[in-house]
Formats: C-alpha cells, sequence, structure tokens
C-alpha cells in the first residue's frame, strides 16, 4: 500500500468530528491494506511507530533541508523500513546515521507525505483516531464483534497485532488471543471518588486497600524467567532485581500479578515518586531499594484469573504473595473504609482504593468498579508550554502550560489537547534544573519568553477545584494548581480529559 492513501485517509479522519465518519473512513483503509502492512499503519496512525523510539527529535527534521518528490512513491512497507534502520543506529556516528537516513526518507516523500511521517514519529498527530476508534474500525473491517477485537487488543497489548488477527484469521483464532505469561497486558485502571463513602456507594461490597504513591508494575514468572512491566508495558526487568528475587521465592511455578511499588525511608515511610521512579530510568543502585506489594493476580499455574470475580482473585492471590500483599480489608461498612483511609494517609500513603469484590479484571478499562480515593485532588495533565522564569528563577524554565486530553474533540480538534491552566508551584529547584535542560530538546517553536514543546509530558497536578474562565478554550481553569510529580510511566492517552476537569464544576 502506498503512504499516501494512507494520509489522505488520515486527512478525511482529521476534518471530521463525526465518529462514525472517522471510523468508516478508518475501516475502508484497513480493509485494503496487505497484512504485512497493517502493524506498521497501526502504528502511524497512532503516531507510536511498531519500532518504539526512534532516536528522532524535532531538532533534527527541521533541520533538514532536501527537496521533496513530486509524486507519491513511498509503500507502508518502505517507511516501517527506515524506521527499522532509524531504531536500530546506535553507538559512535549513529546522529550522522540518522540524519543520512532521514534525508533519505525525506527525499523520497512529498511535502504532504513528510508533514504527516514528521509529526507520526514525533507524536503529534491530531487525527481523532485514537485507540478506541481504530477498534472499532478494526471490528467493522474484519467484521468481528468489537467486544472480541477489544478483548484481544488488550490481552496482547498490541493493537497492530490484533489487527492482523482479526482481519486474516478466523473468529475463533481472534477469540482464542488470551493471556500468555511473559507477555504483559494493559493494566486495569481505577475512577475517582471523593470519599471511601461514596466509593462504596458505587462499588457496593468492596476490597478497601492502600493506594501508594509509587509505580505500578506488572510481573510475569515462569519457572524462573521473571519479567517486569512498567503501566505503559515498558520492559524493566534488568532494573529491578530485588522484585525478581522476591517473586522467584514465591510458592508458584507460574504467575502474573499486578501491583505497586516504592522505596521507603529510614523509618519506613514512603519516598517521593520521583525517587522511586528514577529506578526505571538508569542504571541499577542497591542504595534505593524498591518493595513490591501486590493487589491482584491474573494468572497461576495454568489458570487464567481475569474472568474470575475479585473475591476469588484475591484468595489466590494471598496463597500465592503472602506477606507481599497490598494490605486492605473487604467490607461493606463506610466506618470500616473510612477507618482504613486514615491508616493509610497516616503511614504516608495517598489514600485507597476501593474494588468491588463481584468484578471481573477489566484489562485496560477504567470504569466503575475500582474507585481511587485520595484527600488532594490530582490530576494527570501534559505540559504544552514553559515560561522562562525571574527573580531567583531567572535562567530557568519555568511557569508550565497545562493541558487536558479532548477525546471527542469538543473544544477543538478530537484527541487534541486544550489549555486548562498554569504554574510553577510545587518545583523544587531540582525540577526547574530538569526542565530547563530537558524541554528544549522537544521544543516547537519559542516566543521570547515562552518555549512551546511536543506533548510528551505528563505531569500530576494537585488541585483545590476549578472555576469558570473565559481565559482558556475549555471555559475553565484549574484552582491552586501544584505540580506533585511528573509520571514518566504515563503517556498523553493517560491523561485527564477536559470533561473530567468540567464535572469538577459546582452550580
Amino acid at each position: 500500500m502506498l503512504l499516501s492513501e494512507l494520509v489522505s485517509t488520515a486527512e478525511e479522519v482529521t476534518a471530521t468530528a463525526s465518529r462514525l465518519a472517522k471510523v468508516d473512513a478508518l475501516s475502508r483503509l484497513l480493509a485494503r491494506a496487505d497484512a504485512d502492512d497493517v502493524p506498521a499503519l497501526v502504528g502511524l496512525l497512532l503516531a507510536t511507530p511498531r519500532q518504539g523510539r526512534l532516536g528522532v527529535g524535532w531538532r533534527g527534521i527541521s533541520a533538514l533541508e532536501v527537496m521533496h518528490a513530486d509524486e507519491p512513491s513511498l509503500s507502508i512497507g518502505d517507511v516501517d523500513a527506515a524506521f527499522e534502520a532509524l531504531a536500530g543506529a546506535s553507538g559512535s556516528g549513529s546522529a550522522a546515521a540518522r540524519t543520512d537516513l532521514l534525508s533519505a526518507l525525506a527525499g523520497r516523500a512529498t511535502a504532504t507525505e513528510w508533514d504527516f511521517l514528521s509529526r507520526a514519529m514525533l507524536g503529534e498527530l491530531r487525527t481523532g483516531a485514537l485507540g478506541g476508534v481504530l477498534l472499532d474500525a478494526i471490528a467493522r473491517a474484519s467484521d468481528r464483534p468489537a467486544a472480541s477485537v477489544r478483548r484481544a487488543a488488550m490481552l496482547s497489548g498490541d493493537l497492530g497485532d490484533t489487527a492482523v488477527i482479526a482481519l486474516t484469521g478466523t473468529a475463533a483464532e481472534l477469540d482464542a488471543v488470551g493471556l500468555v505469561v511473559g507477555r504483559a497486558v494493559l493494566p486495569m485502571l481505577a475512577s475517582t471518588a471523593a470519599t471511601p463513602t461514596a466509593a462504596l456507594e458505587v462499588t457496593g461490597r468492596a476490597s478497601v486497600e492502600y493506594k501508594l504513591d509509587g509505580a505500578r508494575i506488572q510481573v510475569h514468572r515462569r519457572g524462573d524467567d521473571v519479567s517486569v512491566y512498567t503501566r505503559s508495558l515498558a520492559d524493566i526487568t534488568h532494573r529491578v532485581p530485588e522484585i525478581v528475587e522476591i517473586v522467584r521465592g514465591l510458592p508458584a511455578h507460574d504467575l502474573i500479578l499486578d501491583g505497586e511499588t516504592l522505596s521507603l525511608d529510614e523509618d519506613g515511610g514512603p519516598r517521593p515518586f520521583q525517587e522511586t521512579m528514577s529506578r526505571f530510568g538508569a542504571d541499577v543502585s542497591r542504595e534505593l531499594v524498591l518493595r513490591p506489594w501486590f493487589f491482584d493476580i491474573l494468572h497461576i499455574d495454568g489458570r487464567d484469573l481475569l474472568d474470575e470475580p475479585l473475591s476469588i482473585r484475591l484468595a489466590e492471590l494471598e496463597k500465592a504473595v503472602g506477606e507481599w500483599r497490598m494490605p486492605g480489608v473487604v467490607t461493606d461498612d463506610p466506618a470500616a473504609a473510612e477507618q482504613l483511609s486514615r491508616e493509610a494517609l497516616a503511614a504516608g500513603h495517598e489514600g485507597v482504593v476501593v474494588k468491588g469484590v463481584d468484578a471481573p479484571y477489566a484489562a485496560g478499562r477504567r470504569g466503575k468498579s475500582w474507585v481511587k480515593v485520595k484527600p488532594v485532588l490530582t490530576y494527570d495533565l501534559v505540559v504544552l508550554a514553559a515560561e522562562w522564569g525571574s527573580g531567583r528563577r531567572q535562567g530557568w524554565l519555568s511557569n508550565l502550560h497545562l493541558g487536558a486530553l479532548d477525546p471527542s474533540g469538543e473544544f477543538g480538534e478530537p484527541g487534541g489537547l486544550v489549555m486548562v491552566g498554569k504554574t510553577f508551584k510545587g518545583l523544587t529547584d531540582e525540577l526547574l534544573r530538569w526542565q530547563t535542560e530537558q524541554f528544549p530538546s522537544f521544543e516547537t517553536r519559542r516566543t521570547q519568553s515562552t518555549v512551546f514543546l511536543r506533548p510528551e509530558f505528563v505531569v500530576e497536578i494537585a488541585i483545590d477545584g476549578v472555576q469558570r474562565s473565559p481565559r482558556y478554550p475549555g471555559g475553565i481553569a484549574l484552582r491552586f494548581a501544584r505540580v506533585k510529580a511528573y509520571r514518566p510511566d504515563k503517556s498523553v492517552a493517560d491523561a485527564d480529559t477536559i470533561q473530567t476537569l468540567r464535572s469538577l464544576q459546582r452550580g
């Protein structure tokens, strides 16, 4: 398939706010595509190349000076091969090699194709073709039930591979996609409530568990082979040998566990989230030891537990992990839930998660079966820009422009970001220094006062609420926003939506 067909479809999808029209256009594209092209095609549509990081930044792309082709000739396969070479470039001379590869690709692409490829490589496509829309398009193109496609995608963790199975395999082969020990699946997610009592009203009888200010982990074990994955399914096994050692000592042969990890200080209290995350992106240091807490089990010794109620999974979890289980209590008594929340907060943790005991494990879904309760309202937002500081912050990138996800396109392009406020509060000198070093590599443009960024940085922001404001397109502004922590474990697709923030308005 020619790249120009994909680009034309992306333009068609971008031009409409209708979800049905998007699904229709994408399904027609998928139905025409060769099976070998589908994984790369899906990666391009989602601006997440199947090769992962390509080692390509805005500066490298903007510095290219090439003449583009007059007529389209690039195929999806050509682009995929070029991305493969970019991702594989390493060692001495790799920067020059990437420049040569980019120049060659840009020279073969038309101007329109190169604009599309540049944005795909930088994660800046705003077609509104988010995962949910593309899932529906795959279902329509393959004439398979949307629920079957969605489940296969969640359990395989790869939408491109799921599309290939749906489009070329049988219905039975699609339904057969299941848990595989050693292959990460998308984690189940939680909604929010103001109090444990309010959460219980949603879930009914529930397991009320500590909510740590830690990092989500998913651990797979087959015999002595242990793999540890982050929330975004990145493999961090080599970074966390102490967790690997603990799981190898558990009384089972095969396991898939869901949990959190963090580091404790000398008094047994939790260290800041950023210290825990530093272990995921640096060489192993035994000076900062991570401890796991497991709160769910998806598989044990040949038995899948996804569709079992939480009550069954907790019983199996207790037998499998013992002392490494997350503290909690099963109750329908609001007083007991409130008491556990007070205990969690007193121990220095964030709050509690309330989980309905009758619910199955809904991989990759955010529903009402799990409800998190934290005393401070926190939301994951995206850094759109940063302003140069003044006074003692002179020379540092400081005041952050914050955006929320707009999946429906209610306030702009579907799948885009809408600005909801600014803040410089909560930024330590260490974070200011880090921002100033890192942000210029992600710059898209700048003014005298502000550096505008590609939307790649997710930051957890604490707020006291929102208020009506004509200043921002979404009609609201954050009240007393302050930075809690950057969340490198989350992608832009995990950010909170403008609709969620608007629901906080009173009156």
